[in-house]
């Protein structure tokens, strides 16, 4: 499938790779140096079939030019390009209506298959994400082209861990089942980090912890784990700032009410 594409990023080495890369299996491809000639090409939008936007640029930043574009043609199939050390460090662009994510640096392959995973999805009415959905929702969001959704929870019938399978997909390419697991003695670093007895959501927060591990994995390392299978063994620095975001949501869910 062949699509019109307009590539906004500030570095000119960056762009001219993305720009071969994608033209060299068909696709139509135009560039811009920053948001303010990114948004002058971009027009009404119609005439785009997709957008990749590097997040941080002089001037205008990319969370700035997606709310205008978002103004002008909803429907616009856009993916964040960041250089964010971890996924959950992208919610400022999960908040402004992104669904799509490839992280720098990543191979002409990586780029090509987040384009194609991007292409394939409908295209939809982007819109700003209130942060408590955000926070839960990253099984919505194509990361370096992968998508996942849960299938179910495994229960260990001789310990406490938490056992999730995932689908995971990745453009045209057959889904696969990845199971992630939390170990009990994570959980209970988890609930002295959050000095906790109890976390908010009950099975849920540990469902959407598998779900953080896994979409971080998939934004680390563009490719599945091993043998399918990814065990939280530590309680990364990463989990704890997702840990944190959560509890600081449910703070601010339960003042409001």
């Amino acid at each position: 499938m062949s699509a019109r594409i307009l590539i906004i990023d500030d570095e000119t080495n960056i762009r001219l790779m993305m720009k071969l890369a994608l033209e060299h299996v068909g696709h139509t491809v135009d560039t811009a140096s920053d948001g303010m000639e990114g948004l002058k090409k971009f027009g009404d939008g119609k005439e785009w079939e997709l957008v990749l936007l590097d997040h941080r640029m002089p001037g205008m930043t990319g969370t700035e030019v997606q709310q205008e574009m978002i103004k002008r043609n909803a429907e616009t199939r856009l993916i964040m390009v960041t250089a964010f050390g971890t996924i959950s460090l992208a919610l400022e662009a999960i908040q402004a209506g992104a669904s799509d994510f490839l992280r720098k640096p990543f191979t002409a392959n990586t780029l090509r298959q987040a384009v194609a995973a991007a292409l394939d999805k409908p295209a939809v009415k982007m819109k700003a994400v209130p942060v408590g959905l955000a926070m839960r929702e990253f099984t919505r969001t194509t990361i370096n082209g992968f998508s996942f959704n849960m299938l179910e929870e495994v229960d260990d019938e001789h310990t406490h861990d938490v056992e999730c399978i995932f689908e995971v997909s990745r453009g045209n390419e057959q889904p696969v089942q990845c199971r992630t697991r939390l170990p009990e003695y994570v959980q209970e670093l988890s609930m002295c980090h959050a000095d906790s007895d109890a976390m908010p959501g009950g099975a849920r927060f540990w469902q959407a912890m598998c779900e953080e591990a896994l979409a971080n994995f998939l934004w680390q390392h563009a490719e599945l784990p091993p043998n399918n299978t990814l065990i939280i063994d530590d309680l990364s620095s990463s989990l704890r700032h997702w840990i944190d975001a959560v509890l600081t949501v449910e703070l601010t869910e339960k003042n409001a009410r």
